[in-house]
């Protein structure tokens, strides 16, 4: 499979258009909604909950954007369905609540979050959600685990790898460093075999990404654009942009 013109025919709004300032808080149903409104494809985040159900959420705990405190798995869909986003009325979706509310009409790039224990449950409920979503979606992770899951379970869709230059363990603790170690440089493609890459911009450039570009076909995606410097950048180096804290022109 090549990756589809749909990936980068437009920029990416990361975790939906959301604004703090004016009451949009990432990753919520209104971000998602603005994020259409402006014909922006949509990236977001999964976590996984204690049923088994796939939650749109960046993080794995509550409390920097919502009420509440303690992690997602130890709580249940029912329970995190009941979550307000801060100084809003909006409540935490589950990935079929989002692909009900997108139905389709913008591209979704589905972040799968990780522990790094080899657990599948959440790309496997993903694949049943999007077994029955006709719209343009695709999946993507920083664990080549999860993107190996992504190639077995749902091989229809695309799959990306999330990557940077360097992967510390106080950055990411729960990955022991010879997981830290097979995510350096993208020497992990031949067994994730990616579609897309999607770079941190401040790491651009930077060989593997030029080679997966360049030599593989492989379309870059840049992550996160905020400033008209790393737009720049971007535009040297990438595809396409993954964007928050402005709104491109069309």
């Amino acid at each position: 499979m090549r990756a589809p013109d749909w990936l980068t025919a437009r920029p990416v709004a990361h975790r939906g258009l959301h604004d703090r300032a004016h009451g949009m808080v990432e990753n919520m149903p209104g971000a998602a909604a603005a994020a259409i409104a402006g014909n922006f494809a949509i990236e977001c985040d999964i976590q996984l909950a204690a049923d088994g159900e796939a939650m749109v959420h960046h993080d794995d705990e509550l409390g920097r954007l919502t009420q509440g405190r303690g992690a997602l798995l130890g709580k249940t869909s029912a329970e995190l369905k009941q979550v307000k986003f801060n100084d809003t009325r909006e409540r935490m979706m589950s990935l079929g609540d989002l692909c009900a509310l997108v139905a389709g009409r913008v591209p979704l790039l589905i972040e799968v979050k990780s522990h790094f224990d080899g657990d599948r449950k959440l790309v496997t409920r993903m694949a049943e959600v999007l077994a029955s979503y006709a719209g343009p979606a695709a999946g993507m992770s920083f664990d080549p685990d999860q993107v190996i899951a992504l190639r077995e379970l749902i091989p229809t869709r695309p799959r990306g790898i999330v990557a940077e230059r360097e992967y510390t363990e106080a950055e990411w603790p729960e990955a022991t460093p010879a997981q830290r170690a097979g995510m350096l440089h993208l020497c992990h493609a031949f067994r994730t075999q990616p579609h897309f890459v999607a770079y941190y911009v401040n790491d651009l450039p930077a060989a593997a990404p030029w080679i997966a570009r360049n030599i593989f076909r492989c379309p870059l995606l840049t992550w996160t654009v905020r400033t008209p410097e790393q737009r720049a950048l971007a535009a040297r180096h990438a595809d396409q942009i993954i964007f928050e804290r402005f709104r491109p022109e069309a």
